[in-house]
């Protein structure tokens, strides 16, 4: 394992919640760098001989492991491109933490673009946790433009938590999924924009066999002059189950575009959207405050619940 700066440690216990070298399989990159690497008995990580990236291989039967492949940036200037695979085999069940940190004290721009791609074996089910965070006081930018490609077998379950709440000056988030029969789909999102900052998320579920079932929930507070872009397709294929939501929280002079999509190809697909913007509501600030808290304090705690 490299020697980690103070900055990059503290960028990893943001994104990945950790404080020290993990159990189990990891893959820590810093500045376009391997930084240390672990495999067990049951998870494999190679390296890509072709691309940047690395290939996560995962036995059959393999049950209560996890892995953690955090990425961390905080020289100005970098930027790079990275390609992960993961092959999930059949009847497991793992943890998989994903995220990235950039910190950037310069003047040039630092980007990170990931691209992961799961393939989720028969009756497995996966958590994925991809966190993202900025920090600095530099001009220069911090970039994220995560994709994610979702591709599950009969009767597998899959759990995504995609949170980005501090920091990142731009973001384009892209997920595209699949789904045979039976197989289970749960995406949670979290998002917060605050000075400039744009987000654009972007979902396309394809619900292929029947039984499949999709339900995407994103919730976001844009402040100041932030723009955001919530754009999700469901696409019921087969006799199905889909929903996606959309719940936003729009202060000062942000703007918030929510466009939710279904399309049906089957008659017995079942698709429902809503999307809701609004802004605080005066009796929640009254009742908080009330309770002696200023009115800058009574929103934190307002959109801190929120998107709990």
């Amino acid at each position: 394992m490299a020697e980690l700066t103070e900055i990059q440690k503290r960028l990893i216990a943001e994104v990945a919640g950790l404080h020290k070298v993990p159990m189990g399989a990891y893959n820590f990159r810093a500045n376009a760098e391997l930084a240390g690497r672990n495999s067990t008995a049951n998870i494999e990580i190679t390296s890509k001989k072709d691309v940047s990236g690395i290939d996560i291989r995962i036995k059959p039967g393999t049950k209560n492991e996890s892995v953690h492949i955090p990425v961390v940036l905080s020289e100005s200037g970098l930027k790079e491109t990275v390609y992960n695979d993961f092959y999930v085999g059949e009847n497991c069940d793992v943890t998989i933490v994903a995220g990235c940190g950039i910190d950037n004290c310069g003047t040039q721009d630092s980007e990170h673009d990931g691209v992961h791609r799961f393939y989720v074996g028969k009756n497995s089910r996966v958590r994925y946790v991809e966190k993202h965070f900025g920090s600095g006081d530099g001009l220069g930018k911090r970039i994220l433009n995560p994709v994610t490609e979702v591709y599950q077998e009969e009767g597998s379950s899959v759990e995504m938590e995609m949170v980005q709440i501090k920091g990142v000056d731009s973001t384009e988030r892209t997920t595209v999924a699949e789904l045979k029969k039976d197989a289970k789909l749960v995406v949670r999102e979290r998002l917060m924009t605050h000075g400039e900052q744009s987000a654009l998320s972007i979902y396309t579920v394809t619900l292929l066999g029947e039984g499949a079932s999709a339900d995407v929930v994103s919730r976001s507070v844009a402040r100041d002059r932030s723009y955001q872009k919530f754009d999700a397709t469901i696409i019921g294929d087969a006799p199905c189950k889909g929903h996606t939501e959309c719940d936003s929280i729009i202060m000062d002079e942000g703007r918030i575009l929510a466009v939710p999509s279904l399309e049906a190809r089957n008659v017995d697909a079942q698709l429902v959207h809503e999307a809701a913007i609004g802004k605080i509501a005066g009796e929640q600030l009254t009742k908080l405050m009330t309770l002696g808290l200023t009115e800058k304090e009574a929103e934190e705690e307002i959109i801190n619940g929120f998107l709990a």
